[in-house]
């Protein structure tokens, strides 16, 4: 509040000294003013006061600066009233405002006229100074209307660019720049710019310390190119893959498409990767900002042709990576991926699933598992799946879930499915079901099995409706395509609020609320 305090006594000292200017100037009179010829540039208050650039359109800039500064008066005062974020957005707007002009007529006064008043000058200090004392106080609406302000460009300017082109060109040109940003000191620019944490946000889960409940989902970044640029996203995870023993170039073309009515993505990549020879030689020459899971799953290839020899290709990527000592922080199993061309294997039988996670058992792993859910499974077919989860103690956690798969949905506009003949759906069409199997999931096993909640999360809403569900972390990836990269820590500022208001002080605190 001194803080406060100390800006309304800018303003006012403003609105005086602009005052006294603006009666000065219809008055006629040159105020007094030290005059000091020793200094290269002479204080003469006169020179400047009758130049052309004390008026602009016929309005006296003294007088222009009595309406800046009551404007600021009037809008802090509404803010300290009744709180709102407008009136915060707007103090700071017109503190930039202030500083701008006040900028640019020091430079007329020091590059131009060669003479200073020092009237002038010392409202130049108060603009600077009420702009760095609101840039302190309302550091959080700062940087929340930033985050604002590159939404809005994004969804009106790069977004309409974006989606002209091919979208797996468009996907491969992002990755691209952000693996070189990654590797550059921009990547320091994009952190200060982007990255909202908040230690309300922070928790332990499984064993691992998360500073933020939202990653970025397996199936963007299968080739572990954004690993170092992911964080300055705001990003408090990463899932990279899915990863498979064999490499496989991915499914024919198109691998991805985009459905704007749907709000959603086609995807059929099909375990797309290089495999796990490349991929842990990689990983095992980085370091992470944050928590790093790999996804794993079975290699996409006509070769496995039954469970027996589909279990034997996963463990022998997990065997891999845990050789070359990569240091990621959990596995995601994906037993889940609707896009393979072998389907002789079906884990979702107990029997099948059991024999697998026997087979993982035996390489009393040190870093938790997860798996991957699918959720086109009956409430039935889904709980078996999770008491077989259940009896396994290396597995700490699900992530619910996968692609949608009704193609006659009304989730899913038809005229837009029409277009894709292959491939399955992320996106808002999975945020129904994804809930409704957070919800069972927390209810039946929430004591046993942490649960990551992934389908359809947009905005800081979706992810805390999750969350109260009883996902303790969400991952996205179609959000962040359709509403831009800054969409991450807006999520973590939004939610900091939502958990504020409903009188939490911890996010640990919220998970399940709506479901105990």
């Amino acid at each position: 509040m001194k803080k406060f305090f100390l800006l309304i006594l800018f303003i006012v000292s403003g609105i005086i000294d602009a005052g006294y200017l603006t009666y000065e100037h219809y008055q006629q009179v040159i105020p007094p003013c030290t005059v000091n010829r020793l200094l290269p540039i002479a204080s003469d208050c006169g020179r400047v006061l009758r130049s052309s650039y004390s008026v602009m359109f016929g309005i006296p800039l003294a007088l222009a600066g009595v309406f800046q500064y009551s404007v600021l008066f009037v809008i802090l005062i509404a803010y300290l009233v009744y709180r709102k974020k407008v009136f915060a957005f707007w103090l700071i707007i017109q503190s930039i405002i202030g500083v701008i002009f006040s900028a640019y007529f020091m430079y007329i006064q020091l590059g131009v006229l060669k003479s200073i008043c020092i009237y002038c000058t010392y409202s130049a200090i108060i603009s600077f100074s009420i702009f760095f004392i609101i840039n302190k106080v309302l550091r959080k609406e700062r940087f929340d209307l930033r985050l604002k302000v590159i939404s809005i460009i994004y969804q009106y300017v790069a977004k309409p660019i974006f989606f002209m082109f091919d979208p797996e060109f468009i996907h491969n040109t992002h990755i691209f720049f952000g693996e070189l940003l990654g590797k550059t000191f921009l990547k320091k620019y994009i952190n200060w710019k982007f990255n909202y944490q908040s230690s309300k946000l922070k928790q332990k889960v499984a064993g691992i310390n998360f500073i933020g409940p939202v990653g970025l989902a397996a199936g963007f970044d299968y080739e572990a190119k954004l690993t170092q640029i992911l964080y300055s996203l705001g990003f408090g995870f990463q899932t990279v893959g899915s990863i498979t023993n064999l490499p496989y170039e991915g499914n024919s073309k198109p691998r991805l498409g985009r459905l704007p009515k749907s709000q959603s993505l086609m995807v059929n990549k099909g375990f797309k990767n290089l495999g796990v020879e490349k991929m842990s030689k990689k990983l095992s020459q980085l370091n992470f900002q944050v928590p790093l899971g790999i996804s794993i799953g079975m290699s996409n290839n006509k070769s496995i042709k039954n469970t027996t020899i589909a279990i034997k290709d996963i463990i022998n990527t997990f065997k891999i990576f845990e050789k070359y000592k990569v240091k990621n922080s959990y596995y995601e199993l994906n037993i889940s991926c609707p896009n393979l061309i072998n389907t002789h294997t079906d884990f979702y039988k107990p029997v099948n699933l059991n024999q697998l996670f026997q087979s993982i058992k035996q390489l009393k792993l040190k870093k938790p598992v997860f798996i991957k859910m699918p959720i086109d499974k009956t409430d039935r077919n889904f709980l078996a799946i999770l008491k077989t989860i259940s009896q396994f103690i290396f597995i700490k956690g699900v992530i619910i879930g996968n692609l949608f798969k009704d193609r006659k949905s009304p989730l899913l506009n038809k005229q837009e499915v029409k277009k894709f003949k292959v491939g399955y759906f992320s996106g808002k069409p999975c945020e129904q079901r994804s809930n409704e199997l957070i919800k069972l999931a927390y209810k039946k096993y929430g004591n046993k099995l942490m649960i990551i909640g992934c389908g359809g999360v947009f905005n800081s809403q979706d992810a805390y409706k999750k969350i109260k569900l009883g996902a303790s972390l969400v991952q996205l990836i179609t959000g962040m395509i359709y509403q831009g990269p800054q969409v991450i820590s807006q999520i973590n500022l939004e939610l900091e609020e939502l958990l504020e208001k409903g009188g939490f002080k911890n996010i640990q605190e919220a998970i399940g609320y709506e479901n105990r």
